[in-house]
């Protein structure tokens, strides 16, 4: 199965000045656990995740209405539509994140989630054994 048949096509962007809430709210609302920040003065974009949010609120680095951008992800890993899922999920659990932009032709064109990978190998029919053990 290919990136591209596994990927969501639709990609919650937001502008780097929103808001760290307002930007939270979009992706509750939206049900996805990333969006992708388009800033036209910077290189490329950038990736603000669940993971960002809840570390910003933890850390207690947030101060009234931050700008997203202080808490993005600047140098993010893409995909291409062309990689299998298994070479994307090697790629995210090597770099430790759940989320890959997919670009094609220098053009944003999707985004891969781990859920994502889960629900293509599910629905393809994969199947794994696990054993699970219980402690007393």
């Amino acid at each position: 199965v290919l990136v591209s048949e596994g990927m969501s096509r639709v990609v919650l962007t937001v502008g780097p000045q929103q808001t760290l809430r307002d930007v939270a709210r979009q992706m509750t609302e939206r049900r996805v656990g990333a969006a992708v920040v388009i800033d036209p003065d910077a290189p490329g974009p950038a990736i603000v995740t669940e993971r960002d949010v809840l570390r910003a609120y933890a850390e207690d680095r947030i101060t009234g209405d931050d700008p997203v951008s202080r808490h993005a992800t600047e140098r993010i890993v893409f995909a291409a539509p062309d990689w299998s899922l298994e070479q994307a999920a090697d790629e995210m659990v090597r770099g430790s994140f759940r989320h890959l932009v997919v670009i094609d032709a220098g053009t944003i064109v999707g985004i891969l989630s781990m859920r994502d990978i889960v629900t293509s190998w599910a629905q393809d029919g994969a199947t794994s054994e696990v054993s699970v053990r219980r402690t007393a």
